[in-house]
C-alpha cells in the first residue's frame, strides 16, 4: 500500500480529518453523562401546598397588631406594655371556646416585635394563632 499524496492529476486531497472532531464529542458526551445525574439530584420532599383561603374573622377573635416601632395595638387600642398584653390575652384563654389571635405585623418592624406578641401568647396558653397577610398582587408569580 503506497501513500497516494498527488492524486492522479497532482493535485491535493482535500478530506476532512473527522478524528479530532469525534474525539471533542466523545470528551462532551463523558462530562455530560457524569454532570447531568448530578445536577439533576434532588431531595424528594412533599412540599406543602398554598392555600388561599380568606379569613373567617369572628367577633370574639382577637387581632393584634404590631406596628414598625414595635407598639402593640389590641383591637385597634393601644396596649401600654407586655404585661398588660400578657393579662389580656391569659382573660381570654380561659374562655370556652377560645377564641383566636390574630396578628398583623408591620412588614418593616422587627421580628423582635411579632416574636414578643407569639411569646405572650404562648404563656398565656393561647392554642390558635395565626398571621395575617396581604395577598400577592396577581399575576406576581
Amino acid at each position: 500500500m503506497s501513500m497516494d499524496l498527488g492524486g492522479a492529476k497532482g493535485g491535493l486531497k482535500a478530506d476532512i480529518n473527522v478524528t479530532p472532531l469525534v474525539d471533542v464529542m466523545l470528551v462532551l458526551l463523558i462530562i455530560f453523562l457524569i454532570t447531568i445525574p448530578v445536577v439533576i439530584q434532588a431531595v424528594p420532599l412533599a412540599l406543602p401546598k398554598e392555600r388561599n383561603q380568606p379569613t373567617q374573622t369572628k367577633p370574639e377573635n382577637v387581632v393584634i397588631a404590631v406596628n414598625r416601632d414595635g407598639d402593640v395595638f389590641w383591637n385597634n387600642q393601644i396596649v401600654a406594655d407586655e404585661r398588660r398584653l400578657l393579662d389580656r390575652l391569659k382573660e381570654i384563654a380561659v374562655k370556652k371556646p377560645q377564641p383566636e389571635v390574630h396578628i398583623r405585623g408591620d412588614k418593616e418592624g422587627r421580628y423582635e416585635f411579632v416574636g414578643r406578641v407569639v411569646f405572650a401568647c404562648q404563656r398565656a396558653g393561647i392554642q390558635k394563632v395565626g398571621f395575617i397577610t396581604e395577598p400577592p398582587a396577581r399575576g406576581s408569580r
